[in-house]
């Protein structure tokens, strides 16, 4: 990611909001210490990533779940013997 200082990001305002509102974010530092990040507005927030177990406790999983189905299945595909 681009770190601009303050002084050149003044100086190319425009030209870095152009490219940040394309998808094309930067970091603006001051005396080398990274102060902000500059990103579009429709960029998502990091509350807004999805993420592993988000549906859970909000699905029941019954208790007979690995034998449901267990005659068709035979049926179409046999007893296995």
């Amino acid at each position: 990611m681009l770190t601009i200082n303050i002084h050149e990001a003044k100086t190319h305002l425009s030209r870095l909001v152009e490219a940040a509102a394309k998808g094309e974010s930067f970091i603006i530092a001051k005396a080398g210490k990274p102060m902000v990040k500059v990103v579009a507005l429709d960029t998502p927030e990091p509350t807004e990533v999805r993420r592993l177990g988000f549906m859970s406790r909000e699905i029941e999983v019954p208790d007979d779940f690995d034998r449901m189905g267990k005659a068709e299945i035979e049926k179409l595909f046999g007893t296995g013997e």
